[in-house]
């Protein structure tokens, strides 16, 4: 059995509110009794994309759990690499990350799109994609980025969502050991099927988003709600999601 905690949506603006709410949840993964086997991050770490965003956001987000991160709309693939994972190279194209544990590999792609709000898998997040899920056709494997490829009900999401889902299907599809896909970006907890496969999207750490039925505003965004995270447990082949509040 392994237990991952998914975090997303952190949008860390230098307030005291987006570090706050943050810092609670790090610090509850880092105090929880028991085992925990790796930290999920799905994308929109930085609100503006700024290094100084990025340099709050790293030492809030750093654990003594092995931990990967992809980014999101709102974030700026030049500073992410630079100041989130300390590379010095230059360039926007995406960036795609691999987390092997023991029994499970983890696979975060780049669906941000420079400038834009909606998601797209490009070409090379594509055959990189392919090729990682080759190189492990007998290791379960958990897909996730930050663009949800399917709609969940929630308009605003929904017309910002993943653009090319069928790209993602073929692969998936291709390769029989992925379990499941996750995803960040709507800020509420959510859980539906995608190209036959469980797919559970995380809540957010710094809002939550709610049904039009349940808010009536442009944007139904709730700031009143607590941070929340997902923690996925895997067991035998299948993903179990508990969605928890961090008070």
């Amino acid at each position: 059995m392994l237990i991952l905690a998914h975090v997303s949506d952190v949008h860390i603006d230098g307030s005291p509110r987006s570090i706050d709410r943050t810092r609670s949840v790090m610090r509850h993964l880092e105090n929880l009794p028991g085992p925990l086997d790796a930290v999920v991050v799905t994308g929109d770490i930085a609100d503006n994309g700024l290094i100084e965003e990025y340099e709050i956001a790293r030492e809030l987000l750093t654990t003594r759990h092995p931990t990967i991160i992809c980014p999101g709309n709102h974030d700026v693939r030049s500073a992410f690499r630079k100041a989130l994972l300390d590379l010095d190279e230059d360039g926007d194209g995406p960036i795609n990350q691999v987390l092997r544990l023991d029994g499970l590999t983890v696979v975060l792609c780049d669906s941000s799109v420079p400038g834009r709000p909606e998601g797209f898998l490009e070409d090379e997040t594509v055959t990189w994609l392919n090729g990682v899920l080759a190189e492990t056709p007998d290791t379960p494997v958990i897909v996730g980025m930050h663009h949800p490829p399917v709609s969940l009900g929630t308009p605003y999401v929904d017309s910002i969502r993943l653009r090319n889902p069928e790209r993602l299907e073929a692969v998936v599809r291709r390769h029989p050991q992925v379990v499941a896909v996750i995803t960040g970006h709507a800020h509420t907890a959510a859980s539906t099927t995608f190209a036959g496969l469980p797919l559970s999207v995380a809540p957010g750490v710094v809002s939550t988003l709610r049904l039009n039925q349940e808010l009536d505003a442009p944007v139904p965004v709730d700031y009143d709600l607590p941070p929340q995270i997902a923690m996925h447990v895997f067991d035998g082949g299948r993903l179990i999601t508990h969605v928890r509040p961090v008070l």
